[in-house]
């Protein structure tokens, strides 16, 4: 029987160092660039719970560096939304292991 393997399961996702380092906005209006979100969406107000799931959720698939993960990310956001978002298992494997915080947090 042939073994498939998921690209979610193998493709690379970003995880940065520390959480003290995203120095994102906390609040206001965000804009995407293309390269994180091509969707007509793009735009994200903060003060939106789903606009904020869904900016916080399309970074951390996205973000092919630590540097747009800083710019786009703010460490009390994240964990006030992480239990609440829509991430590739691998994904939020990477990111509890790496700061258990959330996943306790989650708990």
């Amino acid at each position: 029987m042939e073994s498939r393997v998921r690209y979610a399961e193998i493709r690379p996702y970003t995880v940065p160092e520390t959480l003290e380092e995203l120095a994102g906005p906390a609040a206001g209006v965000v804009v995407l660039p293309t390269v994180l979100d091509w969707t007509p969406k793009r735009v994200y107000d903060l003060s939106d719970d789903a606009d904020l799931r869904m900016l916080y959720e399309t970074v951390i698939r996205e973000a092919m560096h630590a540097g747009e993960l800083r710019k786009f990310l703010d460490p009390v956001l994240l964990s006030a939304v992480w239990q609440r978002l829509w991430l590739p298992p691998r994904a939020r494997l990477m990111w509890e292991r790496r700061f258990p915080q959330l996943a306790r947090r989650a708990a």
